[in-house]
């Protein structure tokens, strides 16, 4: 789950990340007044969960309180790739003197978060790494030790950071790395932190992605979370706790278990078709799941066919037959269904489908061939 600039500069401020003074805004009028509260010099900051919104015209500068109020007027009313601008963060503007990159991220390959500093801040970290890679910093983290000071002043004298602000740097990169590990982030990001004119760090821009699997020991962070963003099957998905991602192919999959789910996609595309989604319905699913996930594969307007793999366990297969029944008589399905029942109950759940219009399979190659070629994508 990515957070908004407002809302994770709020996760660094309580870690003892200095940030500018600021407010976040609904309206013009409000920005005006906010503006007016910070002295009258602000930047107006659109937010929306994407990146390039300086480019697209959503962070602007203002002298006054009343251009503060008319670049408000006009950001309010942008979409920036595609996501309305509903709020604005209005922050006092700063002189600055230079530019840092400064994150934590989790690191897969090491299993440890490692921190990425650079001395070329304010600009795509991608596009530092392509250009000037020795300008990037990576120090790992044992997740059992934490981060270490001396760690942090490696860093510092890596970026080139003068020596009078080591010392508040340190503070800063715990206070970082605090906030990542303090809610269970995959993403904790300062770009820029800078050095101002009166020679002080503050962290001018935040950003943290949150990870979705850990969401149910923050509940206070579950209000971040911003629909604009998501996909509306993907946002229904999460309330009957399915798993779903959606794709760009035309056959339908409804699987119980990740590995199964996956297995079935790519026997799909070795037969030359194209999966429309990832959606697993977990062990021991009930009616009311399997009819959900069978609901939310048909809002696709793409899906062509669907291709239903069940491999009885903890999920029974007369249960999954009972969700398929119950979904039929809820939606008009148009498009032809192919399903695979095998284990638990399958004989039942076969008996219970044998009057309904679908093709069966007794193996997931038969199933996926069968899809392939009623979608009309085979080779």
């Amino acid at each position: 789950m990515k957070l908004h600039e407002y809302q994770s500069k709020k996760i660094f401020e309580v870690n003892g990340v200095p940030i500018p003074r600021g407010r976040v805004a609904n309206s013009a009028s409000e920005v005006k007044q906010i503006a007016e509260e910070l002295g009258g010099r602000v930047v107006v900051k659109s937010q929306v969960l994407v990146g390039g919104r300086g480019k697209a015209g959503g962070i602007r500068l203002a002298k006054t309180p009343s251009e503060a109020k008319d670049l408000a007027t006009i950001i309010l009313g942008m979409e920036i790739k595609g996501l309305p601008v509903r709020k604005l963060l209005v922050d006092e503007a700063v002189g600055i003197k230079h530019e840092i990159y400064l994150a934590v991220v989790d690191d897969r390959a090491s299993r440890s978060p490692v921190i990425i500093a650079s001395e070329a801040g304010g600009i795509d970290i991608e596009e530092v790494a392509q250009e000037t890679p020795e300008k990037i910093i990576k120090i790992m983290i044992d997740p059992l030790m934490g981060l270490q000071d001396f760690q942090a002043r490696d860093i510092a004298l890596g970026i080139d950071l003068p020596r009078p602000l080591w010392k508040n740097f340190v503070q800063i990169l715990h206070g970082l790395y605090n906030a990542y590990k303090a809610t269970d982030a995959s993403l904790a990001e300062i770009n820029p932190l800078v050095i101002t004119e009166n020679d002080k760090l503050l962290a001018l821009d935040a950003k943290m992605v949150i990870d979705d699997n850990a969401l149910f020991r923050h509940p206070e962070l579950i209000e971040f979370r911003d629909l604009d963003v998501e996909d509306p099957a993907e946002t229904e998905a999460r309330k009957y706790g399915l798993s779903f991602i959606k794709l760009d192919g035309e056959i339908g999959c409804m699987v119980n278990g990740a590995g199964l789910a996956m297995a079935t996609m790519d026997i799909i595309k070795q037969h030359g078709g194209n999966p429309a989604n990832f959606l697993d319905i977990g062990g021991g699913a009930g009616s009311s799941k399997v009819s959900a996930a069978l609901r939310i594969i048909l809002s696709d307007p793409k899906v062509k066919v669907i291709l239903i793999n069940i491999f009885g366990g903890i999920t029974r297969c007369d249960e999954v037959a009972k969700g398929i029944l119950a979904a039929f008589e809820e939606v008009k399905v148009k498009v032809p269904v192919v399903i695979r029942l095998v284990g638990t109950n399958a004989e039942e759940g076969r008996a219970l489908l044998a009057g309904a219009d679908m093709e069966t399979a007794d193996s997931l190659v038969e199933a996926a061939q069968k899809a392939v070629s009623m979608a009309g994508e085979g080779v």
